[in-house]
């Protein structure tokens, strides 16, 4: 019986131009692994720099394709910013979490590697596409939004965030686990538009859910 799941494809930006590789793929390693087991899913690295992701419960999706782009811009090389290309689709699937992502090639994991050869060609890191519902115009122009605020974001930006996605801490508890003041907090925050982040996830996550069904 077939069920809805979210994959992620992805690829590191210029990877060829970072001088520590092997940090960069300790680094996609770590944080695939980690996401993968936050939420039930698979992860594999491939060709280096390449990566997917399959997620047996589609809402966390979006949520966790901008944990991972935080990820790589927090611990960027002073000289090159490190960014990701992300191409997520969600749709039925007989993918299980034992089987190899390897051997997966029905219908998500086809327009998710389709949708990352078409962010290669253009200036967007970020797409989305639902493949049991029409597109209304509305989540292409959230993940248009999503991508904009992402490319702003500084790595002490990207930091916070990734530790606010990664479970829901008050700013002081931040501001303690990273050793700065809890005003720095803030501003990081404020300045990576998190308000507007987090309850833009939150609507992704439902309409990821609910299909046509969304409200």
């Amino acid at each position: 019986m077939p069920q809805r799941i979210a994959v992620l494809t992805g690829d590191v930006i210029d990877s060829r131009q970072v001088r520590d590789r092997t940090r960069l793929y300790r680094l996609l390693d770590d944080t695939l692994a980690a996401l993968a087991a936050r939420h039930g899913g698979r992860a594999e690295r491939f060709r280096g720099d390449a990566f997917q992701l399959a997620l047996p419960d589609p809402r966390p999706a979006m949520a966790v394709a901008i944990a991972l782009r935080a990820a790589l811009i927090e611990h960027s090389e002073a000289e090159q910013r490190w960014d990701a290309r992300l191409a997520v689709a969600v749709g039925a699937s007989h993918w299980h979490g034992e089987r190899r992502l390897t051997n997966a090639d029905d219908a998500p994991f086809v327009h998710s590697g389709q949708g990352l050869d078409t962010l290669a060609e253009g200036p967007a890191r970020l797409s989305l596409a639902l493949l049991d519902e029409s597109d209304d115009g509305c989540l292409a122009l959230l993940v248009r939004y999503l991508d904009d605020l992402v490319a702003s974001w500084s790595p002490y930006s990207a930091e916070v965030v990734r530790l606010s996605l990664e479970e829901a801490r008050s700013q002081q508890a931040l501001a303690e686990q990273l050793g700065i003041r809890q005003p720095s907090v803030h501003k990081r925050l404020r300045v990576a538009r998190w308000p507007l982040l987090a309850d833009t996830l939150a609507y992704l996550g439902e309409r990821l859910a609910n299909g046509e069904d969304h409200p």
